[in-house]
């Protein structure tokens, strides 16, 4: 099978990235050159290990290199965290930023600064993250007496949590301020910012920062949301940093390539464009791997097939913000 570009449909203004999260047995450069030979925009980065290492030596150098790879290569860029084991070998996207040890907590947020400063190295629109699981020990032993209740409280846990969640993340929303690159909070289903009410709690709790945006995983709408993916485009909107995509199932965390789901597709991408999204919609498949080229190669085409279709008569004209009707319609990657 060859690799060509697919080709775009003229008058849609979305760009489209693929994640190195799904491409984990390529080498990055090689991962860069096939993207880019496919045709896509950008690339939705995972800081990890086996491609840009966050905490290996030399990171300054190494994000200098690939700043201009990526220039070479005519890509944009976010910048993604959701590395499964990239802090703690042992623990799987630990530790979080509701971590119960306030030292594990600050590498988290550690973590988060870095990503910023590679994302202002790189050009990138976004940093995305998310919160984590709300931890089962919800209680250090210094918090104790403030918290005393919350162990056989569950709401009151909760409470705890949100109050670890807003503060971990305050220096990490002024190095993004500082930066002048958006912060992009990802709800996850089975996290405890999991829906879009959630991320809206959160919004209000900090005082709604300006650097503060939103992750919008179009699967997890299908997933879990009560309103339709094309319609939570069209609620988040005002917010909308970054965008993930994928077919999901409802009700099922899963993460699937295109056509094994339940996503029409086509009004995702019209609301998308109406709503005149100027970031990377990027594709997520983080168990696949195995298949990563054959699936980048297939999603490119299924994504400018079905932005052609949901292209309206007039798509010439500008996008206006909030165009569209208004606000039906797991495991974890």
């Amino acid at each position: 099978m060859s690799l060509l570009p697919s080709p775009r449909p003229t008058a849609h203004p979305l760009r489209y990235s693929y994640g190195t999260n799904g491409l984990t047995d390529l080498r990055l450069d090689d991962a860069l050159s096939l993207l880019a030979d496919l045709g896509y925009d950008g690339v939705g980065l995972t800081l990890d290990h086996m491609h840009l290492d966050p905490l290996a030596p030399d990171l300054a150098a190494r994000t200098h290199k690939l700043a201009r790879r990526l220039d070479e290569l005519g890509l944009g860029v976010t910048i993604e965290t959701g590395a499964r084991y990239v802090l703690d070998p042992r623990r799987k996207h630990g530790p979080s930023l509701l971590d119960p040890d306030p030292a594990q907590r600050a590498r988290r947020a550690d973590l988060l600064v870095r990503a910023v400063q590679i994302a202002t190295d790189l050009g990138a629109h976004a940093v995305h993250c998310f919160s984590g699981i709300l931890p089962t020990d919800t209680a250090t032993a210094g918090e104790a007496d403030a918290e005393e209740d919350a162990v056989a409280d569950g709401e009151a846990s909760e409470d705890a949590a949100w109050k670890r969640l807003t503060e971990t993340l305050t220096p990490v929303l002024d190095a993004a301020t500082a930066a002048g690159i958006p912060l992009a909070v990802e709800p996850e289903p089975g996290h405890l910012l999991a829906t879009l009410d959630d991320f809206h709690r959160l919004r209000t709790a900090l005082g709604s920062p300006d650097a503060l945006g939103l992750t919008l995983d179009i699967g997890h709408c299908q997933c879990l949301e009560p309103l339709s993916p094309a319609d939570c485009v069209r609620a988040a909107a005002p917010w909308l940093r970054h965008v993930q995509i994928e077919d999901m199932r409802r009700g099922v965390h899963e993460h699937l390539p295109f056509g094994d789901g339940e996503i029409d597709f086509p009004p995702v991408l019209e609301a998308l464009a109406a709503v005149g999204y100027q970031g990377l919609v990027s594709v997520e498949l983080p168990r696949h791997s195995h298949a990563g080229p054959q699936l980048a190669q297939q999603s490119l085409p299924f994504l400018h097939h079905a932005a052609a279709v949901s292209t309206p008569p007039d798509a010439d004209r500008p996008p206006i913000p909030g165009e569209g009707s208004t606000a039906s319609e797991g495991r974890t990657p």
